[in-house]
This record gives structure tokens, sequence and C-alpha cells, in this order.
């Protein structure tokens, strides 16, 4: 049997230890490490995956793609796809900066068994990768999402995009303290806390005393924590009746799913694991 080659493409300087291990640990015979790497280079390395191997044998080479600029790792994943043709291909992942994963972890420990539907959802701080996949995926859950930012200008951009990109209508929200915080969450279900490492953005006054507010997601694990009066090692702690997930409660199915994907690049020549097909993996594992 051929042995399971990952081509690891990363737009950064040095590429991704943490992605590396994961490979690894996920079971990857061997791993090529490729750094730096540009859109316009994708089509050369994934050749070089393509046109070694072919019939049953290309379900053993696979490619990830990483780095910290998921902007250049969406336009990756668009190269690499747009050098298939045919049977000739193979599977594909993109995480660029944890971006998926992540997303896809929060959401699902979010939903859980009693699902979203219908459901007023908030995203605070919600501009950045993780926010908008979040968003997007809550709203293909069928929720009534909102996305917030301290600049009504990003959130706007940021609601264009995420719409754009799932299909979906969420709305945006300015929330730059926390009387504006306590606004956009007036009858929320579930929040998720997606802003910046070691900065509070809902305080324990506000969140506590909001009955119809029951699951709560933070990726902070930097003190201060996004959500006040939590700890980061909560996985669906029972506070009062409301579910609390800290970032490292989200960040154990994170990994699970990371790795998960990882394997099933294998499973076939023909997969590609972007948010929507990571996060359905998520929904397995939870």
């Amino acid at each position: 049997m051929k042995k399971k080659l990952l081509l690891q493409m990363d737009c950064d300087a040095q590429a991704s230890v943490f992605d590396a291990v994961v490979a690894h640990d996920a079971g990857v015979d061997a791993l090529f490490q490729q750094s730096g790497v540009a859109p316009a280079d994708v089509r050369n390395q994934v050749y070089g995956l393509m046109f070694t191997r072919g019939g049953e044998d290309l379900k053993n080479s696979a490619a990830f793609i990483g780095g910290s600029d998921v902007v250049v790792g969406e336009a990756m994943l668009k190269a690499a796809q747009e050098s298939f043709f045919g049977n000739v291909r193979v599977s594909v992942m993109l995480d660029s900066n944890g971006c998926n994963t992540t997303a896809a972890a929060a959401v699902a420990k979010l939903c859980g068994s009693d699902g979203l539907k219908g459901k007023k959802c908030v995203v605070l701080a919600g501009t950045g990768p993780v926010g908008k996949r979040a968003a997007g995926l809550m709203a293909l859950e069928g929720a009534d999402v909102v996305l917030t930012s301290r600049r009504m200008d990003r959130v706007e951009e940021a609601c264009a995009e995420v719409n754009e990109r799932f299909n979906v209508n969420i709305k945006g929200a300015e929330v730059g303290d926390e009387a504006q915080a306590k606004a956009v969450l007036e009858g929320a279900y579930a929040v998720l806390c997606a802003g910046a490492a070691g900065i509070q953005l809902l305080g324990a006054d506000t969140w506590t005393a909001n009955p119809a507010l029951l699951r709560l997601g933070d990726i902070n694990a930097v003190p201060p924590l996004g959500i006040e009066g939590t700890k980061a090692h909560f996985d669906g702690e029972d506070m009062d009746g409301k579910l609390v997930y800290g970032a490292l409660g989200i960040g154990n199915l994170k990994m699970k799913v990371h790795r998960e994907c990882i394997k099933r690049l294998f499973e076939r020549n023909d997969m590609v694991f972007d948010a929507e097909e990571v996060y359905a993996v998520a929904k397995e594992l939870i």
C-alpha cells in the first residue's frame, strides 16, 4: 500500500509546526512542508502530487493549506482547485490560522443537540476570519445572526463577505461598550466572543442578567477572557442554566476535528475541506 503523503503549503516564512504535529498525529506517513508559498506557486506544487501517482493511488496524496493569512489561504485553495481536471486531482484542506476548525468547533458546541434554527445568535467582535466563518455556519443552521464590531464600516464589509460566501443574510451591529453589548444581546439565545486575545467583550452583569441567553462561547484563552466570570477550560459549564464554553473547551474539539479531517483526506482523492465540510465533521464528533 502506498504511503500517505501530505503536502503542507504555508504562506508564512516558516511553515507551521502546529499543523505539522497534527498531521503526524493524524497518521500521515510523510509530510512535505513548503513555506513562503504564494497562490501563483500552488499549481506546480499540486502538480507534483497529481502527476506522480495515478488511479487509486491518488487518494494517498493530499494537500493542506495553512499559514497566518487567511485571505492568501483562500486564494491558494482556489488555485489548487483550478489545477484539477477530470479525476486527476487530490484532496485538499484549508485551515489557515485555524480559521475553519476553530469556527466549526465553536458553532458545534453552541449548537448542541437543540440546534440554532430560528434563534438569535450574536458574534461579538466577529470581523476576523473565525468570527465570519462562525457567523456563516450559524446562519446555515437557520439562526438569526448578528455580527458586531466597534466600527460600523468594518461590520458592513464583513457581513457582505459572509452573505456572499455562504449565501445567507446576516446583520451587523456596532458594539463598542457594555451598553451596546447589552442591547444587541437582547433576546439572543447564543453568543460567541471572537475578539482578539486579552480583551474582555462581555461583562458578568450583562450576560448573567439576560434570561434568554443560554449558550456562551469564547475563543480567547488569554486573560482577561472575552466573557467575564468564566474560565478558559469550561466545556459546557452550567452557570445558572447557561452553558459556557471557554477557549480550551472549544479547542479540545478543534483538535479532534483537525486530526479527523486530515485522516479523511486520504479516503478519496476528490475531497475539499473548507468551512462547511469541516463543520460537518465537527457535528459528528461533538
